[in-house]
């Protein structure tokens, strides 16, 4: 019996299964504008809902209180939210003068008030002054920082007394934007631009601290993660009213957007999807290499006279 040859088919699209619903993925990233009373963890579920796949992580934390710029990676981009992860943050920000709380922040039991009535503009200014530059920043002791495998803040509700180590951090921008004087606090507006791990609640904490009253940070909003801006960024309502069309950088156009790109030919994307090395083309790393076609293939960085994958993203 002779037995006729299947005729090739067209590859068949991932999909994605996912609360009965089916629909194909799309690999990239989301810049979202996270509101508040949300963790970022809450943004990444409700973001597995609408692009229909588990296959979704942040690219660094905002907490609760906090709005603004969230960068989500969705199916392979998630590979990428390691370099997003370190790119410098800008905010806006308000610090209260007068009041320090058990979280350096709103959401924290007011631990102590002294009035800030006679503190003087000029002092203001000179203390925000000295938060700037580079400067070893103790975080706040209610942060996700592990010790011994435990979020700090856990250790801290469960009564233990935590002490964190001083990180050296860069705070290259600080304006101040406004002084708001209400009886005896003081509200200070302030736009900050700063190195991945830098705390504003910490600059609040150690502002207020500086001028002998305490102070925390009433209000938070991520403005821009390295490139990307509230320009761009998309509400939650608004991902929803698009569902599962909820990509708006796939993964080439997002690696272009925090790292340089190189190209490659059709031997050297054949090389890189089985995880081999190109020749080294001079270039700082890490960056990107895109294939014939315009998709992103890995992640490399040179190392002498090769160029070797740090994440191939590209099918073997």
């Amino acid at each position: 019996m002779r037995i006729k040859p299947r005729t090739p088919t067209a590859p068949v699209p991932v999909v994605c299964c996912l609360a009965g619903l089916t629909a194909v993925t799309s690999d990239g990233l989301i810049v979202v504008d996270k509101p508040g009373g949300m963790t970022s963890h809450d943004v990444v579920s409700r973001l597995r809902r609408l692009a229909k796949t588990r296959r979704v992580g942040h690219g660094g934390t905002l907490d609760p209180m906090a709005t603004g710029v969230l960068i989500i990676g969705v199916n392979k981009a998630t590979r990428l939210l390691t370099y997003v992860i370190g790119a410098d943050k800008s905010y806006a920000a308000t610090v209260r003068l007068g009041q320090s709380t058990v979280t350096d922040d709103a959401e924290g039991e007011v631990t102590a008030t002294v009035s800030a009535g006679d503190v003087r503009d000029d002092a203001i200014t000179a203390a925000f002054a000295a938060q700037t530059g580079e400067i070893d920043q103790v975080p706040s002791a209610v942060s996700a920082i592990k010790i011994d495998g435990q979020r700090a803040y856990k250790r801290v509700r469960g009564g233990e007394e935590v002490a964190l180590p001083a990180r050296r951090v860069t705070v290259s921008r600080l304006e101040i934007l406004a002084v708001r004087r209400a009886g005896e606090v003081i509200d200070v507006d302030v736009d900050v631009t700063c190195s991945s791990g830098t705390y504003i609640r910490a600059i609040a904490r150690d502002v207020g601290a500086a001028l002998g009253v305490g102070g925390h940070l009433t209000a938070l909003r991520r403005t821009a993660v390295g490139g990307f801006t509230l320009a761009e960024a998309r509400t939650l309502e608004e991902l929803e009213a698009v569902s599962p069309d909820v990509v708006n950088l796939p993964m080439a156009d997002a690696a272009r957007r925090f790292m340089p790109v190189r190209d490659a030919d059709a031997e050297e994307a054949r090389t890189l999807s089985h995880g081999g090395p190109l020749v080294a083309a001079g270039i700082a790393g890490p960056y990107a290499v895109l294939g014939p076609s315009g998709d992103l293939l890995a992640v490399v960085s040179e190392h002498g006279t090769k160029a070797k994958p740090e994440i191939v993203l590209a099918a073997s």
